[in-house]
């Protein structure tokens, strides 16, 4: 779930925020969450060395110093350093996965290294054998523009497929039902669209296709480290993420998660050494004499079925840093601290031409808003403020995180609506 609906100590639930926002001026909330911001230790400025205002981390997140020094070591290490503290293992992965686990309310056997969210979201297609099957699956428009040529593709090759269109700023939880006919086997999604920062609510959409037999696909790229994930609470099935967006990683290294007792149904479609549990050889000197040169076994874990062979361990070095770090800051606040953020965005650019492409006070870490012809006439002021955001041809992407405060936000509006 993403926000819950009881309210411990130092959280708010969705009703929460709505009524906040509803029912309270702009400034004067503003000022009450700065306050709870700063006791929370946000804005992590000092975490970071950022050149000029940077609000895009939906593009990819800074790392940060405590990441830098991460790599320092896996690089020290990869010289054979002899600086380089005694025992320090570059190559250790076993708490990555362990702490990513956590993060998404996962067990550490449900998760496996893959190198990217669309290798993931692949490897669960083929898995459940998709491919030339008689099956159908139910995506929609706000999906990764990656993973929808994806659904091209397979319906190209005659796989039934179907795309939802999106209805004022949101996927019609009845479009969606209607959409999930006998015969399908997956529903996939992204928790946080690219595209528009749409915020799907994915327990319900679980509750939804499990009822009609369908598992729930979920990349969340734009969701894990910005955003509380739980996995168990949402029922999701299947979900993948990459880690140099909001996870402070970089690029070549994602997790996929597959719920544990699911895995026996996923066929293994690539084969690898990082899956043998047991092997022998039998055509050296000295070595026994076998039937065949070579004999081996697969695991039976995550790792056995997904992970094939090298990994990106310079990519997974930053995770051994940001991962700690998101779980001791707690996601839940994280989101409480951007907020105010996004809803000054909201508050503010409408009135000046800018059309809002997500829905009034998403939890959602991305904003954005439909602008004709954004690229020409926008991207220029923002380069002269030294301001970045993403800027698209009639379109602009907003997200802030753990480094901004409302004087980035400020500056971006003034910037904006300068004509």
């Amino acid at each position: 779930m993403i926000l819950s609906d009881g309210n411990p100590e130092g959280q708010y639930s969705r009703r929460d925020f709505v009524s906040l926002l509803a029912g309270i001026p702009l400034a004067t909330r503003l000022n009450k969450l700065a306050e709870k911001a700063a006791a929370n230790g946000f804005p992590a400025k000092n975490e970071f060395d950022i050149k000029g205002t940077y609000i895009n981390a939906a593009y990819t997140h800074p790392m940060s110093k405590g990441c830098r020094n991460e790599i320092n070591q896996f690089l020290n290490d990869r010289m054979l350093n002899r600086t380089n503290p005694s025992g320090y293992d570059a190559h250790e992965r076993a708490t990555v996965k362990a702490n990513f686990a956590k993060l998404i309310n996962a067990g550490a056997d449900e998760i496996a290294f893959v190198p990217s969210t669309m290798v993931g979201e692949n490897l669960v297609i083929s898995g459940l054998s998709l491919r030339d099957s008689k099956s159908r699956i139910v995506t929609d428009a706000f999906h990764f523009h990656g993973s929808l040529h994806l659904y091209n593709q397979l319906a190209k090759e005659g796989l039934d497929t179907e795309v939802v269109r999106p209805r004022q700023k949101v996927i019609d939880l009845n479009d969606l039902d209607a959409a999930i006919k006998r015969g399908t086997r997956l529903v996939a999604l992204s928790l946080v669209s690219s595209t528009t920062g749409y915020l799907h609510d994915l327990k319900q959409v679980c509750d939804l296709a499990h009822a009609r037999g369908a598992y729930v696909y979920a990349d969340i790229i734009q969701a894990a480290g910005a955003i509380p994930i739980d996995v168990k609470a949402s029922g999701v099935d299947f979900c993948a993420t990459a880690t140099y967006k909001w996870l402070m990683g970089d690029f070549g290294v994602g997790f996929l998660y597959v719920r544990k007792d699911l895995l026996s149904e996923m066929k293994r479609t690539m084969f690898g050494y990082r899956q043998i549990a047991s092997s022998s050889q039998h055509f050296l000197p000295f070595e026994t004499p076998g039937r065949m040169p070579f004999e081996s076994e697969s695991k039976e874990d995550m790792s056995g079925h997904f992970e094939v062979g090298t990994f990106a361990s310079g990519a997974i070095a930053p995770l051994h840093y940001s991962l700690p770090y998101f779980l001791s800051a707690g996601p839940e606040k994280i989101q409480q601290y951007r907020q105010p953020m996004i809803d000054y965005l909201q508050d503010e650019l409408p009135d000046h031409g800018f059309l809002p492409l997500t829905p009034a006070h998403s939890p959602s870490p991305i904003v954005c808003f439909a602008y004709k012809d954004a690229e020409k006439l926008l991207k220029p002021k923002l380069d002269a403020a030294d301001i970045d955001i993403s800027v698209y041809e009639h379109m602009i992407r907003i997200s802030p995180s753990i480094y901004n405060d409302m004087e980035d936000v400020k500056k971006l509006a003034a910037t904006l609506r300068t004509k």
